[in-house]
């Protein structure tokens, strides 16, 4: 390496050095030597080709150094627009800053900004008041010591599925110290940094409390905890913890099924129409519990397979029903997600056997959906599942596909018919052109493997336009449809 540096350095002297050699071995030759005319003349070209050799190293020496002054001269020309630039952007910003912060406190929302360590970055003035704390009682304080170890437990799976890049909705009741009772709408919104990856999630709390919703407790009644979020989330969850009482929400029809359509993209598509089963636990006051609030207690006292198989029962009835309706669509599929358990369920296969026989309903009408996290921690179950449902006619789709990493090694032990590719991917593909190329390579191996796709949680017009431009086969979100209850 030494060598070759110094190489580098002296070359620019060898020719010159070499022309001074030449031109005194021919002096020599003329005046000392008694050589012919031949050797001369011989030397004398020797001479003049050295002479032109380093003349031609000059010019391009001097070629080369004049393309790349104009290259950098370019670049420095580049450079400096794009600083005026960023200077502009920096001072617009900076000017619409204290508008856009005056617009935050005055806002009835409650707002906060939680990291992906779960630290409350920011909060607005409406937040804290709620909380009754003061601005060092939040901020830059860990989620936990705010809202308190049982309620951060409690909705631990939320902000999980938050800091996966989801969106979480949900509503529920608020107990305030002075007893009276309010409806809350809450959203869970993340916030992806320049790399692409979750850097948090903000949280927007909205009162929707509407005339006669508010109550007063009785006399009699404990105080309430001054922390806003324990009661809200002790009511919550309040006598589900107990695995009876689960059983008995299954038992008792306390769960409520939704639908919300996967829509074709292409233009030449059949008519049939596709939708994704979803789940909701009925609240005493009417209102509608997220997956995220049961589920975990389900997963705890092992009660998943039997909401499972409540499930596939009440949507092969709702089938059995459509096939009856004048202009219902033909060849239509339900999306129904089965846990980890029941996947590992010996008995599941016979119960839905019995189930398609019992209401006429064929197998293709049911597409069974496996997270990709069942899928690499069992892969062996879950290929022994895939083969006895698909004997029935079901099919096989496989759901957040793409969110950590691509995993088409893991599906070559099992036929899956749908690839879902995972929200947070959707989501980022037109602002990020690496989820736009994951995106596209995703769909490229699946039409090559005989698989279709479809895109979750798109949302807007120009998603749909980008997501039929690559060749996506179905989509699903609220830019197609909201979710609508079963029976409707």
């Amino acid at each position: 390496m030494i060598g070759r540096k110094l190489f580098r350095a002296i070359r620019p002297f060898i020719s010159a050095a070499a022309v001074i050699i030449t031109a005194t071995v021919l002096v020599f030759a003329i005046y000392f030597t008694q050589l012919g005319e031949q050797w001369i003349t011989f030397l004398t070209g020797i001479l003049v080709a050295a002479i032109l050799a380093e003349a031609t190293r000059r010019s391009h020496a001097e070629w080369t150094l004049t393309r790349r002054t104009a290259q950098l001269s370019k670049v420095k020309s580049r450079l400096e627009r794009e600083t005026q630039l960023r200077k502009a952007a920096e001072k617009t910003i900076a000017a619409s800053k204290p508008r856009l912060h005056l617009l935050d406190e005055v806002l009835p929302t409650m707002v906060a900004f939680v990291d992906k360590e779960g630290h409350c970055e920011y909060c607005n003035k409406t937040f804290l008041a709620w909380l009754n704390l003061r601005p060092e009682q939040v901020n830059h304080r860990h989620m936990r010591d705010v809202l308190g170890s049982k309620i951060y437990q409690e909705t631990a799976t939320a902000v999980r599925q938050s800091l996966d890049g989801h969106a979480v909705h949900y509503q529920r009741t608020q107990k305030m110290p002075d007893g009276a009772v309010y409806r809350l709408a809450v959203e869970h919104v993340p916030q992806f940094g320049e790399d692409g990856k979750v850097a948090g999630f903000y949280l927007l709390i909205n009162d929707i409390t509407g005339p006669g919703d508010v109550r007063a407790s009785d006399k009699n009644e404990s105080s309430a905890d001054q922390n806003l979020f324990v009661d809200a989330y002790s009511e919550q969850v309040a006598g589900q913890h107990d695995s009876g009482m689960i059983r008995a929400a299954i038992e008792n029809g306390e769960f409520t099924l939704f639908c919300q359509l996967i829509t074709p993209l292409a233009a030449d598509s059949e008519r049939a129409e596709h939708y994704e089963i979803l789940v909701r636990l009925n609240e005493e006051e009417g209102s509608m519990l997220p997956p995220g609030t049961f589920f975990p207690l389900a997963e705890k006292y092992g009660l998943m397979p039997h909401l499972d198989r409540w499930v596939v029962q009440h949507v092969a009835e709702w089938v059995a029903h459509q096939k009856h309706r004048e202009g219902a669509p033909e060849n239509s599929m339900h999306f129904i997600n089965v846990s980890g358990a029941t996947i590992a369920d010996s008995g599941f296969p016979e119960f839905l056997q019995l189930t398609l026989l019992e209401y006429g309903v064929p197998g293709k009408a049911l597409c069974f959906e496996i997270s990709d996290s069942d899928l690499a921690s069992g892969t062996g179950d879950v290929a022994e599942f895939a083969r006895q449902v698909r004997q029935f006619g079901c099919r096989v789709a496989l759901s957040g596909f793409g969110r950590d990493r691509v995993l088409f090694d893991l599906i070559r032990g099992f036929q899956v018919e749908f690839l879902k590719i995972d929200g947070s991917v959707i989501l980022g593909i037109l602002h990020d052109p690496a989820k736009l190329a994951k995106v596209t390579a995703i769909n490229r191996v699946a039409k090559v493997i005989g698989v279709k796709t479809i895109a979750e949680m798109v949302e807007s017009e120009e998603t749909i336009a980008s997501l039929a431009e690559i060749g996506i086969d179905f989509a699903q979100g609220f830019g197609i449809s909201r979710p609508r209850p079963l029976t409707a």
